[in-house]
């Protein structure tokens, strides 16, 4: 009897005591491993699997397929070319047994592929640790984005007396204040600064808050003390 079994994406006729080179399987070298995609078992055509059907076989070693050679030439790229070999992974089996029925409760482990076992059987280590090092790679670019943002945030305290627009529609020439341009003058603005008599009442700590938001280290100190005089012109 035989039967059509599909595994690593590719169909296989298979009967007992087949020799059969498949992609990798997650499995050790004598384990015996069930196959229960099967397409068909003898006259039976499933719709699109075989209900209860399995195909079980003994892993007989992990191997490596012959090495395939790729050769690419590109045109109109300075005559660039590229040799590249590959040796694909496989699993060499020896089909035992063909079930058209009772598959599910033949106690044998399913047949999976070494790619969609995490830490399973073939690879442990590496998928184990990979796993690992991106949770840890994760952690490291959250906190280090959080440290970041502790570090940017302006520090002392945010003007209480900021203005969403100048009060009567009329804003003083903020150009008196030494070092302010027009530039900075619409940036004082967008920031809430439309007056001297603002300026001149901040405390040291609304004077660090401002110099770091603006930014304008060193001047705001200096606008604030020209802001007093100004302000009472």
């Amino acid at each position: 009897m035989f039967a059509v079994l599909k595994t690593g994406g590719k169909q296989y006729r298979v009967q007992s005591g087949d020799i059969l080179r498949v992609e990798k399987l997650a499995a050790a070298a004598g384990e015996t491993v069930q196959f229960n995609d099967v397409l068909m078992v003898g006259s039976t055509i499933g719709t699109p699997l075989v209900d209860g059907a399995g195909v079980q076989a003994e892993v007989i070693e992990q191997i490596k397929g012959e090495k395939v050679i790729h050769y690419v030439k590109r045109r109109r790229k300075h005559s660039s070319q590229r040799t590249k070999g590959h040796r694909q992974q496989l699993t060499l089996l020896r089909v035992t047994d063909i079930l058209e029925k009772g598959a599910a409760d033949s106690g044998v482990k399913a047949a999976l592929g070494a790619g969609s076992v995490p830490g399973g059987a073939g690879e442990p280590a590496r998928y184990a640790k990979n796993k690992a090092d991106q949770a840890e790679m994760s952690k490291r670019v959250t906190t280090g984005e959080a440290k970041a943002k502790a570090e940017d945030a302006p520090t002392g305290a945010k003007p209480g007396n900021l203005l969403s627009e100048p009060r009567d529609g009329s804003a003083d020439d903020l150009k008196k204040l030494s070092g302010v341009g027009p530039k900075m003058v619409t940036t004082l603005n967008e920031a809430g600064v439309y007056h001297f008599d603002q300026i001149a009442a901040w405390s040291e700590a609304e004077i660090a808050y401002m110099e770091e938001t603006l930014p304008a280290r060193g001047k705001v100190a200096g606008w604030a003390e020209q802001a007093k005089t100004l302000g009472s012109e």
